[in-house]
Parts: structure tokens; C-alpha cells; sequence
């Protein structure tokens, strides 16, 4: 088994109820009483690895004093060939179980098998889960914001990969609608500009600002000379923002792949709009009744649907009475189609045609009214969206320089680009440093620490054990010191707090993953690394290998080793590297 702390649990449970079953054979405890024991894993291990409260829980049942329990349970208890070397009893009545060598042996055996496989879970029972990250509007070069919801969107991914979920990965392309007729007016005002003068064609107040809409109103220029200028105003728009999307996707995808994120599918909105499906969609609400027409629109009664949702959540009729809620036009007056309906048929897409179990999608945090109205648009198409549509909010991301704030606007066109920073910094940096906080605080990102090679900066901390890993693996072989197998190491010998404390970190790998794909929380991962980075150090000033006799250098060299492939293997759902020299 490769979860240790689940399977050191379970034996806890399995080895208490054997006791318990033998005093009941043996007259000294009532037989048949069902007793629902916690065990914890205290914080002082002074009171033992793992601690029982059967004797508390049973109690009532078993009608005596929950010490006298404790003591026949503990009478009783087999630990020869288990886990535990000792049991004592405390308080008012804990079983505190101490764990023997087998244990900590069981441990490098797990990671040596399963390599970078170790941590790998079940919980996900091979359901499938989408994970829709970035689609940043192809109006522009991507910024900050973008750079951390890419890095959390594809961490997110991978974990949840490795706690047993099909997974996959897609960026929702905004090639339709406002927005994009936005970018094909400002675009054509710098093309006019070039050939009219700057003062003889006013830029739109609304348009795009940024530096990249002048190159490329040149570069249609330099291509197509003034032969544009003549055309029918829409027709001139219409190509317009389709020369501007035919430079700006294949950009973002070269930037993202710098940024080592690939997606299983880039889907486009105009897709959805062309096939027909974001008119059905709308039909189906109306069919449904959720519907209705006012000042020639079409509108979604939200108002209704939300009620409903909340109600179902547990809120009462007063409260949902009280929520200042409005409803969303789907179709304008005139003919077109809202972003909002768009979104519901594109998610309707993804839970209905193409069969996703759960969709999770990361968002900026001003989105956070959107999420229950999409929610309870699904809800109202018999899809559940309320549990099968997940929304990681994501807060701002602060960019410091000489410990001061780095001031950005997309607006201005001053935005910091993602290609910008990835020539400031490495993309290892820049992936560990996105996703070291929970996705629902804000992000200081120091660019000074990133830059930095010293332990002050955690990816470099982390890095660098492990590279002090392979250096110490390397020298050692050249004195003719393999790493042994688990099977060829006395785990009896690892016996100092430190060497305790590495492996059983060692074995939290796999809980921790499991919990950031249970929170949607892949910064766990970091702040496990840094973690685990800092008690290989301490065994290691504290711990001497080279020099040792045989076994126990032995024993100390697989210790390094296990850590180095936890080192690596965590890394690697990070999509950082693991250097072997630094």
C-alpha cells in the first residue's frame, strides 16, 4: 500500500478489535458491543504515533471505566509481526501506539516500488474530470493573472491525475463576441491611423491600447498596403480580427508551452455559435420554462432558478427572500446571442456532450457573481451543475521589485506579459512561486527572491536537496557505496528523531496529494517539498553517512535516495525540474 499513514490507521483499528474480540472470548469484556473508535495521530509523539479512544468509545457499551478498558484492551493486543512496537495508556484512557522499524522499513519499500508513481491514490475511481484554465481573451499578450491561473489549473490537474481522476486539460477560446469586435475596431483605428495620420482617425475610448494592437495594424500594413481601406466596413472588421486571432492564439500557445503547459484541446466559442448549439441551448431553457421575453430580449429567469438552488442548499424561505437576486438576457433585441449564454452552452457541452463527470474551472475572483447563476442555469437543464461545476476563485497576484509593488493595467497596455516575465525569470521559478499560496489568497510575488540562489528561496531550497542527493549518491559510488534495495537495509538502524521524522514524512507524500485534489489545493505540494527539503537537511548535519560502518551507511544512503525520489517525484507535479548538479 502506498498511503503508510492510512495503512498504520487501519492496522490500529484492525489490531484493537482483535483484543477486544479475544477478552470478550475470554469473559473479561461483553461480547458484541459495536464501538466507533477515532484514532488521531497526536501531535507530541511523546504520547505515541497513533492514538485510540476505544476505551472512551466503548465505555457505555462495554459498562466500565474507560482506564480498566484500556488496560484488558492493551493485555490483549498482538503486536508481534505488526507495525507497532509498544502500546501505553494515557489520560483518561487513550491506547497510544508507537511505531516499530517494520514501519518505517514498509516505507522505502512503498516509494522504491512505486517510484514516481508513489502517492498515487483511488479517490478520483477513474471519473472524469475536466480542468479549464487561463482562456485569457485573445486580444492580447497574457499578464500575471493568466501566469497563476495557469500554473494552478495545470498542478490541479495533475494531482487530481494522481488521486485517481481521468483528467483533462482545456482552454476556452473567447474568439466571438464583444470583446472581439472591440479588438477588430481598435485594430482597424492603428491601421487608419497609419495611413490617415494619428490625429486625422480618433481611437475608440473603449479600445485596446496596448502596444501589440499598433503591430498589428503594421503588420496588415506591411502585408496588404491600403487594400483593405476600401473594403465594406464589416467586411474590413470581419478580417481584421480574424488576422489578429491568427497571430494571437499561436502566441499564446508558444507562451504556454515555455511555460510547460500543454492542453488536451483548445475549444472555441465560435464553434458553439456557428453549429447552432448556443440557440438550442437557449430553446431548451425556454422549452423547460425558464424563460420569458421583455422589451424584445429573451431573459433567464436567474431570479427563480437561484431560489431553487438555495433552497435545495439548506437556506430557508426567509433568507432566499432577502438576497437581492437579478435576472440575465440571453438574446438582445437585436438577435444576438449574451456571453452568458454562450458559457451555459458551452458548459452543457462539456457535462452533457462530452460526458464529464465533474468540470472545475479557474476563475479570477471578481467572477465570484457568476458562479451561481451558471450553476443554477445547469440545474435548471437537469444537470447538476450546483455539485458537477467546481469554481476555484482565484485572488491577484502582486508583483514586487526592491521590495515595492511592480503597478500593471491591461487597460493602458502596461500590463506585464507572461512571455516578459519568463525572460526575467525561470520558468521553474515562475511555476513553484504561482503556486505557493492557496488559490484564495493573494500572491506576493517577489521577483527579487525568485532570482535569488539561496535557501531564503524555496524552489531553490528544494532543488537544491535534491541535488545535494545526487552528489552525495554520486561520490559514494565512486567509493564503492551503492543504494542498497529496502529489502537490503536494516530499518532498525534508523532510529534517531531525525531519521524518524524524514520517514515519516516521507509517507505524508501521499496523503498530501490526495488532500490538494480533495481541496482543490495544489500548493499543498510546495509547502510539503519545503517541508520535507528541511528535515533531510537536519538529518543530514545530524546524521553522518560516509565513514559509517557498512549497515548503517547503508541504511542512511537508502534513506537519502527514498527522500531524493519523493524530491523529484513532487517536482514533477509541480512542472518543475529536480537538477541533479546546482
Amino acid at each position: 500500500m502506498s498511503n503508510m499513514i492510512q495503512a498504520a490507521r487501519q492496522q490500529v483499528d484492525q489490531l484493537t478489535r482483535a483484543a477486544y474480540e479475544k477478552a470478550a472470548a475470554a469473559g473479561l469484556l461483553p461480547a458484541g458491543a459495536e464501538v466507533k473508535a477515532t484514532i488521531e495521530i497526536p501531535k507530541d509523539t511523546a504520547h505515541g504515533d497513533y492514538a485510540s479512544s476505544f476505551a472512551m468509545a466503548g465505555a457505555k457499551a462495554l459498562h466500565m471505566a474507560p482506564r480498566q478498558i484500556a488496560q484488558i484492551i492493551a493485555d490483549h493486543l498482538e503486536l508481534e509481526g505488526s507495525f507497532f512496537q509498544k502500546v501505553e495508556i494515557a489520560g483518561p484512557g487513550f491506547l497510544n501506539f508507537t511505531l516499530g522499524p517494520r514501519w518505517f522499513g514498509e516505507v522505502l519499500s512503498a516509494v522504491e516500488a512505486q517510484g514516481a508513481d508513489y502517492g498515487a491514490g483511488t479517490e478520483g475511481g477513474g471519473r472524469r474530470v475536466m480542468v479549464e484554465f487561463v482562456s485569457a481573451n485573445p486580444t492580447g499578450p497574457m499578464h500575471m493573472g493568466n501566469a497563476r491561473g495557469g500554473v494552478l489549473g495545470d498542478t490541479l490537474a495533475n494531482v487530481l491525475k494522481r488521486d485517481g481522476w481521468d483528467t483533462w486539460k482545456e482552454f476556452y477560446v473567447n474568439d466571438a463576441g464583444n470583446q472581439i469586435h472591440k479588438f477588430a475596431v481598435s485594430i482597424n483605428a492603428r491601421y487608419m491611423q497609419l495611413l490617415l495620420g494619428e490625429e486625422n482617425f480618433p481611437f475608440p475610448e473603449e479600445g485596446y491600447h496596448g502596444e501589440d494592437i499598433k503591430e498589428l495594424a503594421r503588420a496588415i500594413y506591411d502585408q496588404h498596403g491600403e487594400s483593405w481601406r476600401d473594403l465594406p466596413e464589416e467586411e474590413r472588421l470581419e478580417k481584421m480580427g480574424q488576422y489578429g486571432l491568427s497571430v494571437n492564439i499561436p502566441k499564446m500557445e508558444e507562451d504556454l508551452k515555455k511555460y510547460r503547459i500543454v492542453y488536451d484541446q483548445w475549444f472555441y466559442e465560435s464553434s458553439l455559435h456557428e453549429s447552432g448549439y448556443v440557440a438550442q441551448t437557449v430553446d431548451k431553457l425556454t422549452q423547460l420554462g425558464w424563460t420569458y421575453e421583455k422589451d424584445g430580449a429573451l431573459w433567464l429567469n436567474t431570479t427563480a432558478l437561484l431560489k431553487q438552488k438555495y433552497l435545495n442548499e439548506g437556506k430557508t424561505q426567509e433568507q432566499v427572500d432577502k438576497l437581492d437576486l437579478k435576472d440575465d438576457v440571453l438574446r438582445r433585441a437585436n438577435g444576438y446571442y449574451t456571453y452568458f449564454a454562450a458559457d451555459i452552452a458551452y458548459h452543457r457541452n462539456k457535462l452533457e456532450v462530452r460526458g464529464f463527470d465533474l468540470v472545475i474551472n479557474i476563475w479570477g475572483a471578481d467572477h465570484h457573481g457568476h458562479v451561481a447563476r451558471l450553476q443554477a442555469a445547469l440545474d435548471g437543464l437537469g444537470l447538476d451543475g450546483s455539485h458537477r461545476l467546481v469554481i476555484v476563485l482565484m485572488h491577484l497576484v502582486n508583483l514586487l521589485q526592491d521590495g515595492k509593488p511592480v503597478r500593471m493595467s491591461k487597460r493602458s497596455g502596461k500590463a506585464i506579459a507572461l512571455h516578459d516575465l519568463l525572460d526575467e525569470i525561470s520558468a521553474d521559478a515562475a511555476r513553484y512561486f504561482f503556486n505557493s499560496r492557496a488559490a484564495s489568497s493573494p500572491l506576493d510575488f517577489d521577483l527579487d527572491l525568485a532570482v535569488r540562489e539561496d535557501s531564503e528561496n524555496p524552489v531553490y531550497y528544494v532543488q537544491y536537496a535534491h541535488a545535494r542527493i545526487c552528489s552525495l549518491i554520486a561520490r559514494l559510488a565512486q567509493e564503492g557505496a551503492a543504494v542498497p534495495t529496502a529489502a537490503g537495509v536494516d530499518a532498525a538502524l534508523l532510529s534517531s528523531p531525525e531519521e524518524l521524522a524524514l520517514i515519516k514524512a516521507l509517507a505524508q507524500f501521499p496523503e498530501e496529494i490526495h488532500l490538494a485534489a480533495r481541496d482543490y489545493d495544489p500548493s499543498r505540494i510546495n509547502r510539503y517539498l519545503v517541508s520535507l527539503a528541511g528535515d533531510f537537511h537536519r538529518f543530514y548535519n545530524a546524521c553522518r553517512i560516509k565513514g559509517e560502518e557498512p549497515a548503517l551507511l547503508s541504511a542512511r544512503l537508502k534513506l537519502a535516495d527514498t527522500v531524493r525520489s519523493v524530491l523529484a517525484n513532487g517536482l514533477a507535479l509541480l512542472g518543475v525540474s529536480a537538477p541533479e548538479k546546482m
